[in-house]
């Protein structure tokens, strides 16, 4: 069985000579950032960060989507942030793509590689640092929490994609399957940050319209994405931004296995006033 990959961005610009054309697109019910988009002239500094950068890629817009937000983060050698959430009431996910990064939660040191995940609480104290002589580039959600009373608040904890075994969706002999980094049945959580893996010629066979927003930053591999009423080729390092009940299904063209990282708010009820 083949080594998961995560694709990460390296910057740098285009030449002159290069064409415009893109597939980058926002419309009404999504938006698409090509990783070639993905360049020096589009990053920000992150205030607390050192040696630090990133690509934001969603944000909360009004009439769109607007329960999180998503970034790329490049931290070079000796990098990092004491103090990386400036809002107290905010939950994060973080997802290692290359390198070696320390993230210190509550005072205990977790040491992740490509392919660690970290959840941090909202109100919890975390660290992170590159202590390494590479770069260090991961994913960050944000969310801010809704606390629902009587349900305790969920506990910070730092795994690695290796050690979860994937969970088959029905039907499907393995082909389409999620890799869970929590329990889909424990209320504490309003948010889901999972990996999804298509096989070659797997597919999502119906154009799921649903109340979740999303966020997928393609790790590896291609496929064709349904998109609202559109089909889009989609490559590892692209990202996809789902506003709700936007239609989506895909197709996995192969030759190596599909996968992406997926955000999505789950498990509260609709505000209504």
């Amino acid at each position: 069985m083949s080594e998961p990959s995560y694709y990460a961005p390296e910057g740098g610009l285009p030449s002159q000579m290069t064409l415009l054309t893109d597939r980058a697109v926002v419309k009404e019910a999504y938006t698409v950032i090509p990783r070639g988009v993905l360049r020096d002239i589009v990053t920000s500094n992150l205030p607390g960060w050192d040696n630090t950068r990133s690509w934001i890629l969603a944000r909360p817009i009004a009439g769109f989507a607007t329960t999180f937000a998503q970034y790329i983060v490049e931290v070079g050698p000796g990098g990092g942030s004491a103090k990386p959430e400036p809002e107290s009431g905010v939950e994060s996910v973080l997802f290692l793509l290359t390198g070696d990064l320390e993230v210190t939660i509550e005072g205990e040191k977790h040491q992740l590689t490509a392919g660690g995940y970290a959840y941090l609480p909202a109100g919890a104290s975390w660290s992170v640092a590159n202590s390494s002589d590479a770069v260090a580039t991961f994913q960050w959600v944000r969310k801010a929490y809704e606390a629902v009373e009587g349900i305790p608040a969920p506990k910070a904890f730092a795994v690695q994609e290796q050690d979860i075994e994937p969970t088959p969706m029905p039907d499907t002999d393995g082909a389409w399957a999620t890799t869970r980094f929590v329990d889909p049945n424990d209320l504490s959580h309003d948010m889901h940050v999972n990996i999804v893996t298509f096989e070659p010629g797997a597919a999502i066979p119906f154009a799921e319209t649903h109340v979740m927003e999303h966020g997928l930053y393609v790790l590896e591999g291609k496929a064709v994405y349904r998109l609202n009423d559109d089909w889009v080729e989609v490559e590892a390092g692209d990202f996809m931004w789902l506003r709700a009940f936007c239609p989506q299904a895909c197709y996995a063209g192969g030759p190596g296995k599909f996968r992406y990282l997926l955000y999505k708010d789950v498990n509260r009820q609709i505000k209504l006033t």
